[in-house]
């Protein structure tokens, strides 16, 4: 067999909607060619899938570049596979070995619920930025450069911060499938830049408030979901964001 080749074990949690049991299925696939992406894996798996008559296997994926964040798979216990700052459209088949057993499940939290397959339900996400990860007051139009003077320590944090894509391996990898990793990167963002102040203490307020109530768990400062973010995002954000929570709950009276 050539080395450029692999004959796999496919380990794929199947689950036909929301509300089924779903369960672990081995498929085998031989001929995977080792410049493959992890994604192109799969298609290949989903062609052999339909040519015999089988459902394919859902999973989300949109740009393949490592800039959505849709590819959200747990590939043998870790978010986005064994490569760090890396997403799953990105990881590559030549980190795999011939004969290897390849374990594939969706992100499991209670507020990324399995819509079927491999795909998960994220929409949470959206309801935290909708409760404030914006800036609504005007800015007015595109100022001159040296109008509205911004070192360039802080252009670097809040540019750190929003590197963050919203794919959720942060929660995926926490034991209490915390979001606190994407909370703080999407307060953080705004926070430290003069657009943001203006809103600040309602944007955190009501954000934290919009992740408790759709159950995420709380952070126990592990920093897993640091190892898992392929953005590397920081979880010195977490830090800001605690303190960005605590000043606006004093100058609110809570």
């Amino acid at each position: 067999m050539s080395n450029d080749t692999l004959n796999l074990t496919l380990r794929i949690w199947r689950q036909e909607n929301a509300t089924s049991t779903g369960a672990f299925r081995d498929y085998k696939l031989a001929g995977v060619s080792t410049h493959m992406s992890f994604l192109e894996m799969l298609d290949v798996l989903n062609e052999q899938l339909i040519t015999s008559g089988e459902e394919p296997v859902e999973f989300d994926h949109d740009c393949r570049e490592g800039i959505c964040g849709m590819c959200s798979l747990m590939i043998n216990g870790k978010a986005h596979g064994p490569d760090n700052a890396t997403t799953t459209c990105q990881l590559h088949m030549r980190r795999f070995n011939d004969g290897d057993t390849i374990v594939i499940e969706p992100w499991r939290a209670t507020a990324f619920p399995v819509v079927r397959d491999l795909v998960v339900d994220r929409s949470a996400f959206d309801r935290i930025i909708g409760a404030g990860g914006y800036v609504s007051v005007n800015t007015g139009n595109a100022p001159d450069g040296n109008a509205i003077p911004v070192p360039s320590t802080t252009q670097e944090t809040a540019m750190d911060a929003a590197a963050c894509i919203g794919c959720g391996a942060c929660v995926a990898a926490c034991k209490n499938a915390s979001a606190m990793l994407f909370v703080s990167a999407k307060v953080s963002q705004l926070a430290v830049l003069p657009q943001g102040k203006a809103e600040r203490n309602e944007r955190v307020l009501n954000m934290v408030a919009q992740m408790d109530k759709e159950g995420f768990g709380h952070c126990t400062n592990t920093s897993e979901c640091e190892a898992a973010c392929p953005a590397e995002v920081s979880v010195s954000n977490i830090a800001r964001l605690n303190r960005e929570y605590v000043r606006a709950s004093l100058m609110s009276g809570g």
